[in-house]
């Protein structure tokens, strides 16, 4: 697997800019956890990356808006700080709901 920091910044000063906004959005969500706004912390195999980088580049204008990809060191533990409320979800864990 690969861990992932995604971070965007879509203008909203539009219509069109605020759909895209919540049309990152929600791939992000369906990929991982959102860790703040507009950072999610998501874990994917190479054939769900290339999907997922697809999915956003066919979202973003390019001359509005920026999204960014950074791996993540592994163990999450020992390269990860959180200070505060961390939303963070080990999905290795069972999840109960």
């Amino acid at each position: 697997m690969i861990d992932l920091l995604i971070c965007y910044d879509v203008s909203t000063v539009t219509d069109a800019g605020r759909r895209r906004l919540r049309r990152v959005a929600k791939v992000c969500v369906g990929h991982g956890v959102r860790v703040q706004n507009s950072v999610f912390e998501v874990s994917v195999t190479d054939v769900q990356l290339l999907a997922l980088r697809e999915k956003l580049l066919s979202i973003l204008d390019p001359t509005e808006d920026s999204i960014r990809l950074y791996r993540l060191r592994q163990p999450r533990e020992k390269f990860v700080e959180a200070f505060g409320h961390d939303r963070y979800i080990d999905f290795s864990d069972p999840l109960i709901l």
